[in-house]
């Protein structure tokens, strides 16, 4: 009995965090390049459990059976799928029509830089003329260098990410598109992990690839999150944790009667 309450409350634990994962891709909805999340589940391993203590088994621990005490939390996961675009008419509003990230100089609140990845193509330009994101981090080139142009001129930029600006169609920088190696399945990048809201940091192991990627100006990817798909699995997750809750509540009765009700007998 207080196995199931176990039982019980560790499938109350894991939904929890499914709901906790679901409620965050629901919050980012609409932020641009953003890739859900997923919650999977784990079975504990079985457990032999014995009896201890036994005066007729001449203190000898016992052989009881296995059991399965629950469930355990397991990995969270990215769904690396593309989200679909939306068009803005804005020249340094960016685009990757495949995998891959544009390269960042992320300064944090301690005056440490350091290079981050995102798919969050919703760039500007400085009054100086620097291509910058949105939290005013640089975006860098080829070269690993900030992009400088005049921010008067009219711009292009093409599928290649080369910036041009006049008459003569002298490139003036290339937007730095990267990728890296993923799973042997192709499923999902074993040496990145996520950074804030939107971005991406390498971890040691990571190998950088080229990017098959083309880069459109005048658009932004959204979001892959599907809100009725998310809304459908957060009645089913609180469904399912209420189960478990009833569960619990029956257990408890349960054990107040055997505890006492059956001593009187």
């Amino acid at each position: 009995m207080v196995k199931g309450l176990y039982t019980a409350h560790s499938a109350m634990i894991n939904e929890q965090h499914r709901m906790d994962t679901l409620t965050n891709n629901l919050a980012n909805v609409a932020t641009t390049g953003y890739k859900k999340e997923g919650a999977t589940s784990q079975t504990f391993a079985d457990a032999l459990a014995v009896k201890l203590q036994d005066s007729s088994e001449w203190y000898l621990s016992r052989r009881m059976g296995n059991m399965q005490p629950g469930v355990k939390i397991g990995e969270n996961y990215t769904d690396w799928s593309e989200g679909g675009f939306r068009g803005t008419e804005n020249t340094f509003d960016l685009a990757l029509s495949d995998s891959g990230f544009f390269e960042i100089e992320f300064t944090d609140k301690a005056g440490n830089t350091s290079v981050k990845y995102t798919r969050d193509g919703s760039f500007t330009l400085t009054l100086e003329g620097t291509l910058v994101t949105k939290d005013g981090d640089y975006v860098l080139d080829t070269n690993g260098n900030h992009i400088t142009i005049d921010p008067i001129q009219p711009t292009t930029i093409d599928r290649q990410g080369n910036i041009t600006q006049g008459d003569n169609g002298q490139i003036l920088a290339t937007i730095a598109v990267t990728d890296f190696e993923r799973n042997p399945e192709g499923t999902d990048y074993y040496y990145l992990e996520k950074y804030g809201e939107n971005m991406w940091q390498t971890i040691d192991g990571a190998t950088e690839i080229p990017s098959n990627a083309q880069i459109y100006s005048g658009y932004l990817e959204q979001s892959n999150v599907e809100t009725v798909q998310e809304m459908v699995n957060m009645i089913a997750i609180n469904r399912q944790y209420e189960i478990n809750q009833k569960i619990v509540t029956t257990m408890d009765d349960s054990l107040d009667k055997a505890v006492n009700d059956l001593g009187r007998l």
